[in-house]
């Protein structure tokens, strides 16, 4: 097996700046994450080695895009923080001490769809300049959609539910495979309507890969399980991994992300 080299540099995508690192100098298929409220817009860029250390020589297909929301978080004194939308952190703390759990499910945070247009250009963008065409598929193991090529889009925490609501609510063929590291439900009635099947159906081609600690104490376990509760049937497939931690990202969530994105390599 060779080891794929890969190429690090900044570029713009639609509206935003993003980080990108390509397996090789001609990548077809797009890996989008999405940072987390408060973290540097490259803070996802680490997953990078260990992504590619597990996907091998297929790790050559593949171009990672890391956005950098558009928020900037210095006069809260975060400096190099960012935001995809402003949070009112007391709301929050409020809501979740009091378990009024249905109001953050059902609350469409102002500033979401400004940040899911911005997200938008981003995937559109991206989706239009790779470098290659992804090879024939004569099998079912990689769903193209309606773009043509197989992408997958996802992000940690608030970069979990712009994601989310990007996937289910933008102007965009719905990712192959989406990812919700440590996110929520916000916006449930736009997102159930988009998902239902009797609605649009955003999801049925598409793959959930979700997880969450069981001791996180930003982001609730129980609102996460409402997420997979609340959506699970109207996927493809909804894969739900709980573990014992805080508010990160864990390993075997990773290694199991690298799995999918192999299938969507297996294009023979």
């Amino acid at each position: 097996m060779n080891n794929p080299k890969k190429s690090f540099h900044e570029s713009s995508f639609g509206e935003l700046a993003c980080t990108v690192v390509d397996g090789s100098d001609q990548p077809w298929l797009p890996v989008i994450l999405c940072h987390g409220y408060g973290a540097p817009g490259d803070d996802l860029v680490g997953l990078t080695d260990y992504l590619i250390a597990k996907l091998g020589d297929a790790a050559k297909a593949v171009r990672f895009v890391y956005p950098v929301a558009p928020g900037d978080l210095a006069d809260q004194g975060m400096p190099g923080g960012r935001a995809w939308w402003p949070l009112n952190m007391a709301s929050l703390q409020q809501l979740l001490q009091t378990s009024q759990f249905d109001q953050l499910h059902d609350q469409t945070p102002p500033g979401i769809e400004a940040a899911s247009g911005q997200l938008v250009s981003v995937v559109q963008s991206v989706l239009n300049n790779m470098p290659a065409d992804p090879p024939e598929s004569s099998g079912s193991s990689a769903m193209s959609g309606e773009a043509g090529r197989p992408y997958v889009l996802g992000g940690f925490s608030q970069g979990a539910m712009v994601t989310m609501n990007t996937a289910l609510t933008g102007d965009i063929p719905p990712p192959d495979v989406l990812v919700q590291f440590s996110g929520t439900l916000v916006c449930g009635p736009q997102w159930i309507e988009a998902a239902s099947k009797s609605g649009s159906g955003r999801l049925k081609a598409t793959r959930v890969l979700q997880s969450h600690g069981s001791q996180d104490q930003i982001l609730p376990f129980s609102s996460a399980a409402t997420l997979a509760d609340t959506l699970r049937e109207e996927a493809l497939e909804w894969e739900f991994r709980a573990f014992q931690g805080p508010h990160t990202i864990e390993a075997g969530t990773l290694d199991h992300l690298a799995q999918w994105i192999l299938d969507l390599t297996d294009r023979k």
